[in-house]
């Protein structure tokens, strides 16, 4: 969406005062909203308007109701995120709703507070999933698993586990540091599983305080406790046929430890304040970025849980052990942030690799995509120097260069494609043409560099 352009959401409601109320509280937000009183004249609004982003509808209406109105949208390929509001009584037709399509629902009366943040937060989530396929189309599938960006051993080794475990019913425990992509391990691992097609639920343990938390997961019952004035549908229910991924798990507390484990045993939930025990089938994928071994040592953890959960354990390595893949992903991030903020095309000079190169990364990818994003946004220039770079980034670049082959580029080559190829070239000369041992010193996997010396010879800079 073009900056500054307000979001357009669509409100479809046969009664006006809902309708009305719903509108004035997103147009105070700062939307663009545009109301309806029967789902037909919302599809043919769509038809002429593909920019919208989300729509409101009521479940039960005359005519065109809210299911029927979530089918077509969906049987017509329509990019569009869908809340269903449902009176009290019809919360179960919402909850199946979910399950084929809607993304939420409300209940009536609905909260306006609540409506807001609801729309913010789908709002978001549709932002990030636009970008995520943006990324998905640039990407060379033949990187990685699943558009991962990586070709360092350590990553194909990653890949292998991941290509056997994604296709089982067994418990994931991913590990590694902050900023190395847990989640996206755990997304890959869900979009190539048999269960691809159902909801990838995600939730941050450690972002949600512990009083809140159970109700999160579990759900409750309307009157559980204060402020409970709907029944709400917990994450183990909707993810129902799909995936549920736990972030941060470390963070859960003694008692919902207890909970989630009797949850894995028994496949079954009750609502808080519920009396009724609900079968649920979920795939769980767990993340941190701690030693639940030493954390289960000072009990912290409990023991049977942790051997629960890993029962595949899979470790994301940090960006320092995979220096073969700093050019690749910094390449991939220039271009897209070029793209993101309108900026021309940017490339990094020799002197400015090298300070990335030396550069430890403490924070991982994150802390690379961070960091180029901040150069993209205040360098006008077309080429990146060292003095375009954070100063912390600069004093923290004084190791030798992981790795190796990048301190012995000579000449001028201004791209990081460049840079690899140079590489890439003069450690095979040093290795006197050994594939083998030039992939080793490289820290690249032995089919990769096969497949980027069939690129030089295709693009002309070797000769057969």
């Amino acid at each position: 969406m073009a900056e500054g352009v307000r979001p357009r959401i669509l409100v479809i409601d046969d009664e006006a005062g809902s309708r009305e109320s719903m509108a004035m509280a997103l147009d105070k937000a700062g939307l663009r909203v545009q109301t309806f009183d029967d789902a037909d004249k919302a599809l043919r609004f769509l038809q002429d308007h593909e920019e919208t982003r989300l729509a409101i509808c009521d479940l039960k209406m005359p005519g065109t109701d809210g299911l029927e109105f979530l089918s077509t949208v969906r049987a017509r390929g329509i990019d569009l995120a869908v809340i269903l509001v449902t009176g009290y009584g019809s919360i179960e037709n919402a909850v199946e709703a979910m399950r084929v399509g809607a993304d939420d629902y409300l209940t009536k009366p609905v909260d306006l507070y609540e409506l807001r943040q609801r729309v913010a937060n789908l709002l978001e989530n549709k932002e990030l999933r636009e970008e995520v396929t943006t990324l998905r189309q640039m990407l060379d599938k033949k990187w990685g698993f699943e558009s991962i960006i990586g070709s360092s051993p350590v990553m194909e080794k990653l890949y292998d586990q991941m290509r056997l475990v994604a296709p089982t019913r067994s418990s994931v425990l991913i590990v590694g540091d902050s900023g190395t992509g847990k989640e996206l391990v755990a997304h890959a691992l869900h979009h190539a599983s048999p269960r691809r097609d159902e909801r990838f639920l995600a939730l941050n343990c450690g972002a949600i305080p512990s009083d809140i938390l159970e109700s999160e997961l579990f759900g409750h019952e309307r009157g559980a406790f204060t402020g409970a004035v709907n029944r709400k549908i917990g994450k183990f229910q909707l993810a129902h046929g799909g995936t549920l991924f736990l972030d941060e798990i470390s963070e859960l507390y003694p008692e919902l430890q207890v909970k989630l484990l009797r949850v894995l045993e028994e496949r079954q939930v009750m609502r808080v304040g519920g009396s009724e025990m609900i079968d649920v089938d979920f795939r769980l994928l767990a993340a941190t970025n701690r030693d639940l071994e030493k954390e289960v040592a000072e009990g912290r953890f409990r023991e049977d849980l942790y051997y629960r959960l890993k029962v595949v354990r899979l470790e994301v390595p940090p960006l320092r052990d995979r220096s073969g893949d700093l050019a690749l992903l910094t390449e991939h991030f220039l271009e897209v942030f070029c793209r993101e903020h309108g900026a021309n095309p940017k490339t990094l000079s020799n002197e400015a690799a090298e300070v990335l190169a030396r550069y430890p990364w403490p924070g991982n990818v994150r802390e690379l995509k961070n960091v180029l994003e901040s150069v993209v946004v205040f360098h006008r220039g077309d080429v990146i120097e060292p003095a375009d770079l954070p100063s912390d980034l600069r004093e923290g670049a004084r190791g030798p260069i992981s790795g190796g082959p990048v301190q012995n580029l000579s000449g001028t080559p201004r791209t990081m494609a460049e840079i690899e190829r140079r590489a890439i070239l003069e450690t095979l000369e040093l290795t006197r043409g050994r594939r083998v041992d030039a992939a080793k010193t490289l820290g690249i996997g032995l089919r990769t560099l096969q497949r980027k010396l069939k690129e030089y010879r295709e693009q002309g800079h070797i000769e057969e």
